[in-house]
C-alpha cells in the first residue's frame, strides 16, 4: 500500500512508481533472480487499485478537478484530473519503453510522456503498448449536465501557493528517446528525459497560464457548420479491452494530466528523434496545444450519470405515473395547450432504438409537427428547443435551409493523408436529440453536396445509420438519435414515423422549478432504460385486433401497425410498466383517431 507521503491528486506518478518498484522487488525475490517485470507484461501491478480505493471508497473523486477549456491554465501538469468527453477518433496504438532496468532497480515509464529518469544505454527494457483516443467535449452537451460533476474550485486552489516547483526541461544533452510511435513501416526508437533532482517530476511553477488561440486551436478548422469545440484531449489508455470504449462513446477518463507548452519550441537537434515521431497520426495534435491524459481508469457515461439528484426510492409505477402527469401538463403548456401534440411529444422523448432486424428499426419514433411557419416557429419552436435543452443531456437545433444543405459538413470523413477522422455534424453520441426547422426552406437548387446531405439525413431518419466516408469506401455506423422536424407541410426531406398537425390555441406562460426539471430528467432517463417484457396472451389479442383493423381500413400497412405497436410499448413505459396491456393499446388507437381527424 502507498504511504501517506504521496498526494494521489497532486503527485499520482509518485504513487505509480512506488507501487511498481515494490511489486518488481517482490517479484524478483520470488523469481530467483529472473526478470521480474516480464511477469507484469504491461498489466497493472496494483497501482490502479490504490487510486480506485482512494477515489470511490474514500470519496476522493470530489477532490479531482474536471479538465475543460475554462481551467486549462489552472491545472498543474502531472496531477490527477477527470475529463468527460466523446471519443471522436481512435488513433490506434503506440509503443513505449514501459519498464527498464536502472542498475539493479527496475523502473517504469507507464502513465508518462517522458521518462523521469535517465535510461542507461544500453539497458534491459520492455516495450509496452497503449491506445490513443482523441476526445472532444460532447457535441450538443447541455449546460445543466456540467453541474453533476463540478470538482474543486480551481481558482481558489491556484491562490494557495505551494513550494513544489517544476524544473524546466533542458534540451541539450537529452538521452535516448522513450516513446515509440507505431508507424506504417513498423520502425521505432526510444528516448528518455533527464531526471529531476528529486527523481520525481514536479508541477508547474506558473499556475496562471492564460488560454489563447495559439495554445488551444480550433480543431474543426474554418467550417462553422461543424458544431465542435476548440478544446480537445488526447487520452492514452492502458490495459484496455478492445470492446471497452468505442467510437462516439461518451466516457469519463481519470488519469495523469500532461500539458507542456515547452514542446512547441523549435529544436535544432537532429539526434533527438522525438520530433521525427511527430510525422505520425498525432502530428496535428501537438502536446503544446492538445493536453494529454494518461488514463488510470475510465467508465462509459449514461443519462443517469448527469443527474445531480436522484430519488432514493425505487422507480415504482405509482411514482413514475405522478411525474408523467406533471411532465405531460408542462409539455401541453409549452405546445400552446395542444394536448394531442403533447402526448406524441412525450412518446417521442421516450423513444430509443431497442433492436434492429435487417432494415427494420424497433423502438424509434421520429416526429414531424406540421402547421409551422416562421412566426410560429419563432414562438413555439424556441419554446420547444429550450425545453429539450433543459431535459436531455445532448441536443442540437438545426435550421434547415437550402444554403445549409449545400454547405454544411454533415458526413464524417477520413483524411488518409493525416490519418485523422474529420468530424461532421452527424458524428453524434447515442441519445442525442436533433430538432430540424424546415420553415426556413425556400425555393432553390441543391448542389451535389446538398443532394448528398439530403440522402444522409433520410438514411439517418429511416435506418438510424450514418455513412462515414473513408475516401476509398463508405462505412455505415449505427447510431441512436431522436429526430424532431418542424415544418409547414409534411416533410419530404425528413420522412418521419409520426406526422402530427400542430394546433395551438394560446401562448400560455410556462415556468418550471429546478426541482421539477430534475424529476423530469430522472423520469426520462429511468423510463428509457426500462426493459420491455412480452406477454404472449396480450400480444395475441393485439395481433387479432390488428387483423380486424386492417379489414376495416385497407389503407393501413404493416409499417403503420408496427408504429402503433411501438407507440403502445412507449405508452406502457411512460406509466412505468414493463409489459404492454390492452389498455395501452386502446390509448394509442385513440391517439391515432384524433391525429387522423386533424389530417383530413
Amino acid at each position: 500500500m502507498v504511504g501517506p507521503q504521496y498526494d494521489l491528486v497532486g503527485n499520482p506518478l509518485g504513487a505509480v512508481r512506488s507501487t511498481f518498484e515494490r511489486a518488481a522487488a517482490a517479484a524478483a525475490a520470488e523469481s530467483g533472480g529472473r526478470d521480474p517485470v516480464a511477469a507484469f507484461r504491461a498489466k497493472d501491478w496494483g497501482a490502479t487499485e490504490v487510486f480506485r480505493s482512494f477515489l470511490f471508497d474514500q470519496g476522493g473523486i470530489d477532490k479531482v478537478p474536471v479538465l475543460d477549456a475554462s481551467n486549462l491554465g489552472l491545472i498543474k501538469p502531472n496531477t490527477l484530473v477527470r475529463f468527460r468527453g466523446m471519443v471522436q477518433d481512435m488513433l490506434g496504438s503506440e509503443f513505449y519503453a514501459g519498464a527498464f532496468k536502472d542498475g539493479s532497480t527496475w523502473r517504469t515509464n507507464k502513465f508518462t510522456d517522458f521518462s523521469p529518469f535517465t535510461m542507461p544505454h544500453p539497458c534491459d527494457s520492455h516495450l509496452w503498448e497503449r491506445h490513443l483516443l482523441h476526445c472532444v467535449p460532447v457535441p450538443g452537451q447541455n449546460s445543466w449536465t456540467m453541474e453533476s460533476s463540478p470538482g474543486p474550485d480551481l481558482r481558489q486552489m491556484s491562490n494557495c501557493s505551494t513550494s513544489e516547483q517544476r524544473d524546466k526541461r533542458k534540451r541539450d544533452g537529452d538521452d535516448d528517446a522513450m516513446d515509440v510511435s507505431e508507424n506504417g513501416n513498423g520502425e521505432g526508437s526510444s528516448f528518455s528525459k533527464k531526471p529531476k533532482e528529486d527523481g520525481v517530476q514536479g508541477s508547474s511553477s506558473s499556475p496562471e497560464m492564460p488560454v489563447s488561440e495559439d495554445r488551444v486551436p480550433e480543431m474543426n478548422g474554418d467550417d462553422h457548420h461543424i458544431p465542435g469545440s476548440f478544446f480537445s484531449c488526447l487520452v492514452k489508455v492502458y490495459d484496455m479491452p478492445e470492446s471497452q470504449v468505442k467510437l462516439n462513446d461518451v466516457a469519463e477518463f481519470i488519469g495523469v494530466y500532461t500539458f507542456d507548452p515547452e514542446l512547441a519550441a523549435p529544436v535544432d537537434n537532429s539526434d533527438d528523434i522525438m520530433f521525427d515521431l511527430l510525422e505520425d497520426v498525432t502530428a496535428q495534435l501537438p502536446p503544446s496545444k492538445v493536453p494529454r491524459l494518461h488514463c488510470l481508469m475510465s467508465r462509459k457515461l449514461s443519462c443517469h450519470d448527469f443527474l445531480s439528484k436522484q430519488p432514493a426510492v425505487e422507480p415504482s409505477p405509482s411514482l413514475l405515473k405522478g411525474i408523467r402527469q406533471s411532465l405531460l401538463s408542462h409539455l401541453t403548456l409549452v405546445l400552446g395547450k395542444d394536448d394531442l401534440a403533447a402526448h406524441c411529444l412525450l412518446l417521442h422523448l421516450l423513444s430509443r432504438l431497442r433492436t434492429k432486424v435487417d432494415l427494420v428499426t424497433v423502438g424509434r419514433l421520429s416526429l414531424n409537427f406540421t402547421g409551422f411557419n416562421r412566426e410560429s416557429a419563432s414562438i413555439f419552436g424556441n419554446r420547444l428547443n429550450t425545453l429539450v435543452q433543459r431535459l436531455v443531456p445532448y441536443s442540437q437545433a438545426i435550421p434547415l435551409s437550402i444554403d445549409y444543405l449545400n454547405t454544411a459538413t454533415l458526413q464524417p470523413r477520413k483524411d488518409n493523408k493525416s490519418g485523422r477522422l474529420v468530424t461532421g455534424v452527424l458524428q453524434l453520441p447515442q441519445g442525442t436529440h436533433l430538432t430540424f426547422d424546415e420553415t426556413l426552406l425556400q425555393s432553390g437548387s441543391l448542389a451535389s453536396k446538398g443532394v448528398e446531405n439530403t440522402v444522409l439525413l433520410k438514411n439517418l431518419m429511416e435506418s438510424q445509420m450514418v455513412e462515414y466516408d473513408f475516401e476509398y469506401y463508405k462505412l455505415e455506423m449505427a447510431t441512436d438519435v431522436q429526430l424532431l422536424t418542424l415544418s409547414e407541410a409534411k416533410s419530404n426531406i425528413l420522412p418521419s414515423d409520426l406526422v402530427v398537425p400542430f394546433r395551438p390555441s394560446s401562448v400560455p406562460a410556462v415556468n418550471a422549478s429546478l426541482e421539477e426539471l430534475e424529476s423530469w430528467r430522472w423520469y426520462l432517463a429511468t423510463v428509457r432504460s426500462l426493459p420491455q417484457l412480452s406477454e404472449p396472451e396480450t400480444y395475441q389479442a393485439i395481433q387479432d385486433d390488428m387483423v380486424n383493423v386492417m379489414r376495416n381500413d385497407r389503407s393501413l400497412g404493416c409499417s403503420e401497425l408496427s408504429r402503433w405497436l411501438t407507440m403502445a410499448q412507449l405508452t406502457a413505459s411512460s406509466f412505468g410498466e414493463k409489459s404492454l396491456s390492452m389498455e395501452h393499446w386502446q390509448m394509442v388507437k385513440e391517439l391515432e383517431r384524433l391525429r387522423k381527424e386533424r389530417m383530413q
